[in-house]
């Protein structure tokens, strides 16, 4: 199975005036296509950082990023924005929605900066609406839905122009109980269909959705436990 996520010594330190910080520190780690791997560790061991990285969002100190086997990790800001587009699905927990445009302008938006063609793109979003059953409030704005709708729009819009990766960070972090299930649930699905997605939580529940968890500590991975054996 390929590597779709690579990274060899990667460090990362944010520096003010008074202090140097070291993020991430030495981190190797290897995600292959259609995984499911859950990063955990306390509040500022490195979890957002490193997903920032991988995301494509950001560029390490040092160290090797390799995304589909390219290595990315010296790329400038336009070359990591032209290798996202299509290729990574963001989900946040605060959901990240643009309020002044609707639910169906929200899921859009992807297909817009790929240059889909209005057709194409009409087609491909109300398939996803309906997928996530939230078709009935296209015409919506996104402070007119529950918490768990907006999440759904959410994934929708991260999935709409099938990449190849799913960053999910604290997918269910504002969400019930039972959202947060069904949150959990639609990834799982997506993951089943083939999609790599990769899940910062503190939830132990949540990443038990997952093949692989990934354990940061002080900007270190300390442990990687394997749930099942994994199979594509």
């Amino acid at each position: 199975m390929e590597n779709i996520i690579k990274t060899v010594n990667l460090k990362k330190l944010y520096t003010t005036e008074e202090v140097e910080t070291t993020a991430l520190d030495d981190i190797n780690i290897e995600i292959k296509k259609g995984e499911f791997v859950a990063i955990m560790g306390p509040s500022g061991c490195g979890k957002s950082t490193l997903l920032n990285i991988i995301g494509l969002l950001d560029n390490p100190e040092a160290g090797q990023y390799y995304f589909l086997e390219q290595e990315v990790a010296k790329y400038s800001e336009r070359q990591r924005s032209q290798l996202r587009k299509g290729n990574i699905g963001f989900v946040f927990q605060s959901f990240n929605l643009i309020d002044e445009l609707t639910v169906f302008e929200n899921v859009e938006l992807p297909l817009l900066y790929l240059k889909t063609p209005a057709d194409e793109r009409k087609r491909r979003v109300e398939e996803v609406l309906t997928r996530m059953n939230i078709m009935h409030r296209r015409d919506h704005f996104p402070q007119q839905l529950s918490g768990g709708q907006q999440q759904r729009v959410a994934i929708a819009r991260a999935i709409v122009a099938k990449p190849s990766v799913i960053l999910a960070d604290e997918p269910t972090g504002n969400l019930d109980s039972a959202n947060g299930e069904e949150v959990m649930r639609l990834l799982e699905e997506l993951n089943n269909e083939g999609t790599t997605i990769v899940m910062v939580t503190h939830s132990p529940h949540d990443a038990n959705y997952a093949h692989r968890i990934i354990n940061l500590f002080d900007g270190k991975v300390v442990t990687e436990n394997i749930r099942e054996q994994f199979h594509i």
